[in-house]
Parts: C-alpha cells; structure tokens; sequence
C-alpha cells in the first residue's frame, strides 16, 4: 500500500506540473512549493516556540479561527503558523492577522516531512477535521510532537475501515487525541481500537459562525437592493445549483428576490450567469443612484461578503449539494435561523445530517422538490418562523468546542 501511495503522490505532483501549464490555480499550488525550504528558513525567525496548524482550504481554516483565537489569549508567546494544501486557502487567508505564518504545506514525502518538522519546529501540531499526510504524521510521532485532529468526523465507508486500509490506520494512531463531532466518528474509531484519547467535542464551525453573527455589520447596498422585500440568498453555488434555481424562480412571487453568490466568480462563470438570470444585476453595478431596487436577481460578483450576507435571508440555498464534492457551510445561514435548502450530497456532513433528522433544514433532488419546499416555506410564514426559532435554538446549543479543545491542551501541559 505504501508502494501505491508514494506513486499516487508522485502522479499528482506530476499531474500538477504538467496542469499548470494551462491552469492558473494548478500553477499557484506548484509555484507555492518551489525553494519550500529556503521561503521557511528565511521567513521564520529564531528562538521561538511556535503552535503548527494544518488546513486544507479556506473552510478549515475558518473552522480553526475560534481556537486559533484561544490559543493566541491563553498562550500568547507561541507563534501561530499555519499550512494550506490548496491555493484558493492559501491565496485567501496568507495575510490573516491570526496567523503569525502562512505557508504551502510541502508535498507529502519522507525527507519533506523531515526537513520540514525540523525547521518549524513545532511544540503542538494541530490539523484540522481532515487530510492525513502519511510521512508528516510518521515525523510528527518520531519526534515526539502531540498532534491532535480538531472537529474530526469519520464514517464507515472511509478507508480507514477498509480491510486493505492498514496504512491508513497507522496514519491515525499517530494522533496524540482526538476532538470528534459526534459520537458516529466515535464509534467506528473504536471499532478499529482506537478508544483513549478521544472525546467529542464538537464542531469549533458553530464557535465561528455565532462569533460573526455577533459581529456582523451591515451592507448598505444589500438594504438598498431588499427594500421591503424577502430575499432568498443562494450562496457558494455551481452551475447544478443555479440550473436547479432557475428552474425554481416560477415559486418567488412578486415581493421575494434571489441573491446568488456563486463559489467561482471568474468573468465566464458570471456571464453564463446573466444568460441564466436575463436581466440580474451585479453588485458591482450598484451605487447610490442605481440600487438595483426594481431587478429581481443580484449576482455577488466579489469574495467574502457571503458570511454578512446571510444576515438578510429569509431564506437560504447553499451550493455545492448536486455535484461530487458535497454542500457548502450550511451553519452560516442557520445561525441567523434562515431555513437551509441543499441538494442530496452532504452525506459526509454531520450537522447536515443532524440537522435534515430534526427537519429543520431541507436536502432535495431536484428541481421539482426544491420548489415544493419553496412553496412551504415562502407561504406559510408561521411554519417558517418555528423553524427559524428552532434553528437558533439548536445553534446556540452546539458553541463551546473551542473552550472544551482548550481545556484538554491546559489538562495535559502541551503548551507549558
């Protein structure tokens, strides 16, 4: 298997190289790695005690900002680096003032992982609910290095469960503990006798999302655009989310809008969307004089406005649910208790699943699902404040991973 697993990792650099020749964002994950070594040596500075934080993209990153935040409160002579493995978390979050350090975490391999524990030097290495890098945690357990998995979430079809899933088995008994979603990761941790050094704690996500929701300011030119109306904000979306949409816009009546924040945002991406919704407006069109009060469609055309932007929902669609990859944070929108509609893949979220048991947000199929759920909710407003209600409810009664997280780093003396 190991054999397999240093081809597999070769392919894909390979693959990568030979992508981005054509592809800007390929290029960015290969340009990021070049002369890894002597970027690190010469951006970090001597004699200091550093907390080493591993995120696969912007989402996870946003999942630690709550303990990065207790972290740099309760211990704040350590140093906060944190790696990405993609471009899109990187290119985001590499001038975050949470982070001391932002780098492209190497490609996986025995000297990388080697030169790379060595030169950051980490007292605490932290990654964050997923990706398993075979020689990083190898190098971490030689060392000595207490590595823990945050907002874990296990299911058992992964293949670590698998009979032939042996090295993949190794990988997680090189964790120091385990701080699980749910008691579902628990199990079948257990199964695979896996059962100290593991609790369940909770998604640090609710942490994060009730953070901004007390924090939230206002966008003047989404109010301008409301007016009086209802909105339903469609956020993170692909082109199978925005297919279903359109197909849906026949249940908005006279005084409901569509808000669509599409997860990609390059020119050919919104113009295929003003060619779906003939006659939307981009924000980037809105000012004083034209607010885009009389259109009935707004295309956000610009990053990281989505957060805020649920505040206004009434409703909310998030993308992501008809294609492989799975749904998109559907927290953001509960948190201000807007009712949650998504396509059918989110099996490998647990709050989705959670949350669609209490029938307080709403998986569909298709388009015709999508507009019956519409339909209840738009017009039986009672039905939608219940579950509204029921939403912040739930919310508000899931925070505090962060602090449990915390409690166990103090308990233990990993920092001291």
């Amino acid at each position: 298997m190991l054999i397999l697993y240093n081809l597999f990792l070769s392919l894909y650099f390979l693959s990568a190289r030979i992508y981005g020749l054509f592809n800007g964002k390929a290029k960015k994950w290969v340009d990021g790695r070049k002369d890894w070594e002597d970027n690190y040596r010469n951006t970090l500075k001597r004699g200091e005690q550093r907390i080493w934080i591993h995120c696969s993209s912007m989402g996870e990153f946003e999942q630690a900002k709550p303990l990065i935040e207790e972290l740099r409160a309760q211990y704040p002579t350590y140093k906060i680096v944190v790696t990405f493995f993609s471009p899109s978390g990187y290119e985001a979050c590499k001038n975050n003032a949470l982070a001391d350090y932002v780098f492209y975490l190497p490609h996986d391999g025995g000297r990388n992982a080697k030169r790379f524990v060595e030169i950051v030097a980490p007292t605490l290495a932290i990654f964050v609910k997923y990706e398993f890098w075979y020689y990083y945690l190898l190098q971490l357990k030689k060392e000595g290095i207490p590595t823990l998995l945050v907002s874990g979430a296990f299911r058992q079809g992964q293949v670590f469960f698998k009979w032939y899933g042996g090295m993949f088995r190794e990988m997680l008994r090189c964790f120091s503990f385990f701080f699980l979603q749910d008691a579902a990761s628990q199990t079948v941790l257990v199964r695979i006798g896996i059962e100290k050094n593991v609790l369940i704690s909770g998604d640090t996500r609710y942490d994060r999302v009730a953070a901004i929701a007390k924090n939230i300011s206002s966008i003047p030119a989404i109010e301008k655009f409301k007016g009086a109306s209802r909105i339903l904000i469609a956020g993170s979306t692909w082109p199978g989310d925005e297919e279903v949409l359109k197909d849906c816009m026949g249940a908005l009546p006279a005084d409901w809008k569509l808000v669509i924040v599409p997860h990609e945002i390059d020119d050919a991406h919104i113009r295929k969307l003003q060619q779906l919704f003939s006659g939307a407006i981009l924000f980037s069109e809105l000012d004083a004089e034209n607010t885009g009060s009389d259109k009935k469609v707004l295309i956000i055309n610009n990053i990281g406005m989505l957060s805020r932007l649920f505040a206004y929902a009434d409703i909310a669609f998030i993308g992501g649910g008809f294609q492989k990859g799975g749904i998109h944070n559907i927290l953001e929108p509960a948190v201000f208790g807007a009712p949650v509609i998504f396509g059918p893949v989110y099996e490998k979220f647990v709050e989705a699943k959670e949350l669609a048991a209490l029938k307080y947000v709403f998986p569909v199929s298709n388009a015709i699902e999508c507009n019956r759920v519409f339909k209840k909710l738009i017009t039986d407003e009672e039905y939608r404040g219940a579950i509204s209600y029921a939403l912040k409810e739930f919310m508000k009664n899931h925070t505090g991973a962060a602090g449990v997280i915390m409690g166990v780093v103090k308990r233990e003396g990993w920092l001291d």
